[in-house]
């Protein structure tokens, strides 16, 4: 099993910054993908960022120039950095881990962002 914790949700003024961080501890196989999706009232889960345990990352393109996600293989922590926030990336966020092998996906409990206009 694999567990995430969440951290760094919050209210934020439309152009300010968050980083969001989440802590992965378990079971965790080495050959691995980290998430971070998000999810606004009415509408469905969706990508924000993705990093592979090779570094190799993948973000939409509403994000893109963004948000920078990372990750520190060896705490088993990724992070995500969203700069220039706007009043549509208010939403709640998930951590998220799959394991490649596996194909195991594991969640977080989901953080809190806000940007106000």
């Amino acid at each position: 099993q694999v567990q995430l914790v969440e951290s760094g949700g919050g209210l934020v003024q439309a152009g300010g910054s968050l980083r969001l961080s989440c802590a992965a501890s378990g079971s965790i196989r080495s050959d691995n993908a980290m998430a971070w999706y998000r999810q606004a009232p009415g509408k469905q889960r969706e990508l924000a960022a993705l990093i592979t345990s090779r570094g190799g990352t993948n973000y939409p393109a509403s994000v893109k120039g963004r948000f920078t996600i990372s990750r520190d293989n060896a705490k088993n922590t990724v992070s995500l950095q969203m700069n220039g926030l706007k009043p549509e990336d208010t939403a709640i966020y998930y951590c998220n881990l799959v394991e490649i092998e596996t194909w195991r996906s594991y969640w977080g409990q989901g953080t809190q962002v806000t940007v106000s206009s």
